[in-house]
């Protein structure tokens, strides 16, 4: 559930990724295909680029910002944010949810009419 940049290919199975530790939380190291999902952001740096350059190239292109501004990083976010709720604030969004659809159902029957 972490974002990070692919520095370099070692094998047809397995990149040596990098963070930036920093920004992501995510150290340099070697990492299975099968365990990522690449994105289609790129980052401006030669290969095996060293920890400085990294953080320096992700803040030129802000490549952060645009993994928040993206949809994928906002479902993970509310993915997150629903797992966290409490047993009444899910109660709590059971009872809006009904409230909506009533109120969407009401103005439907209107516009029919």
């Amino acid at each position: 559930g972490k974002i990070a940049t692919v520095i370099d290919i070692v094998d047809q199975n397995k990149c040596l990724v990098d963070g930036p530790e920093e920004i992501t939380g995510v150290k340099r190291q070697m990492i299975s295909y099968k365990r990522i999902s690449l994105t289609d952001m790129t980052v401006k740096i030669q290969r095996s680029a060293r920890a400085k350059q990294l953080k320096a190239a992700w803040k030129e292109g802000d490549t952060l910002a645009k993994w928040e501004g993206s949809s994928w990083a906002k479902k993970l976010a509310a993915k997150s944010k629903r797992a966290s709720l409490s047993d009444f604030d899910r109660f709590k969004v059971m009872v809006a949810k009904k409230q909506k659809s009533r109120i969407i159902a009401a103005k439907m029957k209107e516009l029919k009419n």
